[in-house]
């Protein structure tokens, strides 16, 4: 109960404008779900995730690393795998070739969360277009009564009008938090992905110097 009032009356009460908000919230909803199992589907613990790689190369070398890697299917391992299935070129090529693989990622973990955003800035607005349309509707029976009109009248006009506006703000305000939520954790997943392809290099250059003074 809101206001003495049940969740279906306050919707009625709200008029047209209330559907498109509805419509919006199942959006919202739809898509915060899906995107939030995605990205802990994809979640990984960086710290444990880099030693256990540093291990793997150093005991085993870039063919154990990458079986090892094949096993883990999440955004870090899938970079140091493209990073070291092409150890052999030089490294301005495997960052290209990184740095595409790590866009196609991105772009897997941010797929659809730009609607969270649109939703969350259209919200306020379509509620604020039906308290609008509300108090011109109230002040027309205003006129239309020859401005003889009781308080409680105008205040009921009101009181309804603004009732879009709460819905909108309730509609939006958890949508962009979990949007910023995710797009956090989106750019720490880039960051990290970032830390990992520095690491890989940094071991095949020092690989490569190791290689290159064992043979003179």
């Amino acid at each position: 109960m809101f206001w003495g009032k049940t969740l279906s009356e306050l919707f009625e009460q709200g008029g047209f404008v209330m559907y498109p908000l509805l419509l919006c919230s199942i959006i919202a909803v739809g898509v915060a779900a899906e995107r939030i199992f995605v990205l802990f589907a994809n979640r990984s613990a960086y710290q444990s995730f880099s030693r256990a790689l540093e291990e793997k190369l150093s005991s085993g070398g870039v063919s154990a690393t990458q079986k090892w890697l094949t096993t883990i299917i999440h955004p870090l391992s899938i970079i140091a795998n493209c990073s070291l299935k092409h150890a052999e070129l030089t490294q301005e090529a495997r960052e290209e070739i990184v740095n595409r693989e790590a866009s196609e990622q991105i772009a897997m973990l941010e797929k659809r969360i730009n609607w969270l955003s649109i939703i969350g800035t259209l919200a306020p607005m379509i509620g604020l277009l039906g308290t609008v349309i509300g108090l011109v509707e109230a002040f027309y029976q205003i006129e239309q009564q020859g401005g003889q009109v009781q308080p409680g009248d105008l205040a009921s006009g009101i009181w309804t009008a603004l009732l879009t506006t709460v819905f909108g703000l309730i509609v939006a305000l958890p949508t962009l938090a979990i949007y910023h939520f995710l797009d956090n954790q989106i750019a720490a997943t880039t960051l990290r992905m970032t830390w990992i392809s520095s690491r890989i290099n940094e071991w095949l250059a020092k690989e490569s110097l190791a290689k290159s003074e064992g043979s003179s």
